[in-house]
């Protein structure tokens, strides 16, 4: 059995586990049957018998996912003695592919077909394989804390829980701590739907030597937190601005009058919420928790689609996974001239390569001199893409691949 099998059959892939899964969750027998008629709960002689089939399953599935953690182990040994020979140590973040994490996750969903969800099917999957990973030491992943940011829950949604996250206070921190190796990947956020740009992260490409490993989309909803019970009592709310730009409107609606403070992040809003009389926070449902806040309101993003997208940032570039994105790095040879940027992007419209995003910035190089940031569909090794590239390079200034990484998986 190869790892891609027992992946398969820890998933429940096997034609009997699917049985056993919609048994245990009740939808095959004490539930309503197609015909719209309700169905007989089980005489206690079946419950039994159902019960003693799960808990066979079970033993299967913990078998299985003994087995895919060696196999795991394995793939990992034989990867490192290729390397270095005979030394055994292997370091998780070597091991690390997030192009073959995409393909398993992207086959788990294309067999699925219930009762479990898409993204129960994808939050199984990735623990499995955080954990298999783990096995040696766990990766360490940087991200903008403190705990309860929303960067947090794309961590954990990227990576699993088998992993050590470091909190850190600024996004720079983020950048450095991987660029030294004190953090083997970092998670920073880098667009919301209805706010547009992170420009700060952004920047920080123009300095740094990292590589863009992965994306994260994460939904977004806002809760309002203090430690009042009510919008009484509330004089200023406290958040990062990207957090009160999404709550613009709501804000405007129920606390018109109240002071807005932008903060480096949520969670920081959150813990000043907890330490100071009459602040409020707007921040996810987990800093109230965190910070023992009480929940005044929920969902108050002005647009009920919210959502971020992160960037999984690391120290080298990725082979294809099948399904990529490409972000560029690039300025034209002179940015004030007539028709500069369109002869520069023409070699992707001649190769057709479908450009989903573009930013321009200050090259800092001299006044009103701009780079820009350009996504693109595919990745940097596929023929057209390459063939694309080249010719971008060549009317290029200034030229990068800062990564091709897998797409986000849909859920």
């Amino acid at each position: 059995m190869d790892e891609r099998e027992a992946t398969a059959a820890a998933s429940g892939g096997q034609g009997g586990t699917q049985t056993g899964g919609a048994q245990a969750g009740g939808t095959q027998t004490g539930g309503t049957q197609p015909g719209g008629t309700q169905a007989a709960p089980p005489a206690p002689g079946e419950l039994a018998e159902l019960r003693a089939r799960i808990d066979a399953l079970d033993e299967q599935l913990h078998a299985l996912l003994n087995e895919r953690a060696r196999l795991a182990r394995s793939v990992g040994l034989s990867k490192q003695s290729a390397a270095q020979g005979a030394h055994t140590g292997a370091r998780a973040a070597d091991l690390y592919r997030p192009e073959r994490e995409a393909q398993v996750l992207r086959r788990a969903l294309e067999r699925n077909d219930g009762p479990l969800r898409n993204e129960e099917i994808l939050r199984l999957f990735r623990e499995i394989m955080s954990a298999c990973l783990a096995q040696e030491e766990p990766l360490k992943v940087a991200f903008l804390g403190p705990e309860g940011t929303f960067t947090q829950s794309a961590v954990l949604k990227h990576f699993g829980h088998s992993v050590r996250a470091l909190a850190l206070a600024t996004v720079d921190e983020v950048f450095q701590e991987v660029e030294a190796g004190n953090a083997d990947f970092g998670v920073v956020a880098i667009e919301n739907s209805s706010e547009g740009t992170i420009t700060n992260t952004l920047d920080r490409f123009l300095v740094s030597p990292l590589h863009i490993c992965g994306e994260v989309e994460l939904r977004v909803h806002h809760c309002l937190m203090g430690r009042m019970s009510s919008l009484q009592g509330i004089v200023r709310v406290c958040s990062h601005s990207q957090a009160l730009g999404q709550c613009r409107g709501w804000l405007a609606e129920h606390l018109p009058e109240a002071e807005r403070v932008s903060v480096a992040s949520n969670a920081e809003g959150a813990r000043r919420a907890r330490d100071e009389q009459g602040t409020a926070a707007i921040a996810g449902e987990t800093a109230a928790e965190v910070y023992g806040l009480n929940l005044i309101a929920r969902q108050i993003e002005d647009h009920e689609d919210n959502a971020t997208r992160f960037l999984v940032l690391g120290r080298r570039l990725l082979p294809a996974s099948g399904a990529d994105r490409t972000t560029l790095l690039v300025s034209a040879l002179d940015t004030q001239a007539p028709g500069a940027l369109y002869r520069l992007l023409e070699p992707l419209a001649q190769h057709g390569i479908s450009m989903s995003r573009i930013e321009s910035r200050p090259s800092r190089r001299r006044r009103w001199d701009y780079v820009f940031f350009i996504d693109i569909e595919g990745h940097a090794e596929d023929a057209h893409v390459r063939s694309a590239l080249e010719g971008l390079r060549s009317r290029a200034s200034l030229f990068r691949v800062l990564g091709s990484y897998p797409r986000a998986v849909a859920e």
